[in-house]
């Protein structure tokens, strides 16, 4: 995932706005009494900012300067300390919660899914939590998301875009052709995304090859328990070391 362009960066944080996934995540954090907080692939930082609160070590990771810049510039930016990279900046058991939201964990692809869970749990402190959202590859969500080419209005100006989407390879990798145009000036940014879909035994194999035991997998925001099939469009796991 790609959103270095700053304009982009903007477009990203009120297409994402604070909503029933950062609830969640917030009563997760109250839930846990984790006082050591990270948020990898923080974004643009919406959520981060609302976890610093008195008492907490709160730190958002992303790879992407722009995202980072707009994360540190929001209000109570200041109570974070933010990182550009990715999972091998967590040090060894220095963390309590580590949180992968919006779709996160399913930009991370192939061999660097294994390298990321490894260092979460290295990262993590004995009893340590790790919670993600992770789209159910039997919901095919993919096939709803292409969307011709369409203009709107947006804090940096007028905007063109239009959205194709490939089918999953063997791998279950989903690509994501994001056309973008600004139209007051005609610069033109085009990002290619890679998602991974992947079923709910794989994740929990994953996760246990690093030593990580799922406690929960949710469907939802509101923690209906997961069973499978089409018509949950969601994973949300929450597992500990």
């Amino acid at each position: 995932m790609s959103f270095d362009d700053p304009r982009l960066a903007v477009v990203y944080d009120i297409d994402n706005p604070d909503g029933p996934d950062h609830d969640f995540y917030r009563r997760l954090a109250d839930e846990t009494g984790a006082r050591s907080i990270t948020d990898l692939g923080c974004g643009t930082g919406i959520l981060t900012v609302t976890l610093a609160r008195s008492g907490r070590e709160v730190t958002g990771i992303d790879p992407a300067p722009a995202m980072l810049e707009q994360a540190g510039n929001r209000p109570g930016g200041d109570r974070v300390t933010w990182l550009l990279g990715t999972a091998e900046m967590i040090a060894p058991e220095s963390t309590e919660l580590i949180l992968m939201t919006g779709n996160v964990a399913m930009h991370i692809i192939g061999d660097a899914w294994h390298e990321t869970l490894g260092h979460i749990a290295q990262g993590l402190r004995p009893g340590g939590v790790l919670a993600f959202e992770n789209r159910n590859p039997e919901a095919e969500a993919w096939k709803r998301w292409n969307h011709d080419l369409a203009e709107r209005d947006t804090p940096v100006g007028r905007l063109r875009e239009s959205l194709v989407t490939e089918p999953p390879d063997h791998r279950g990798v989903v690509v994501m052709h994001c056309h973008n145009e600004f139209v007051d000036d005609g610069a033109v940014v085009d990002v290619d995304m890679p998602l991974q879909f992947r079923s709910h035994d794989q994740v929990v194999r994953d996760l246990a090859a690093v030593g990580l035991r799922v406690e929960a997998t949710h469907s939802n925001w509101e923690q209906r328990p997961f069973t499978g099939g089409p018509d949950e469009l969601l994973m949300v796991i929450v597992a500990r070391k």
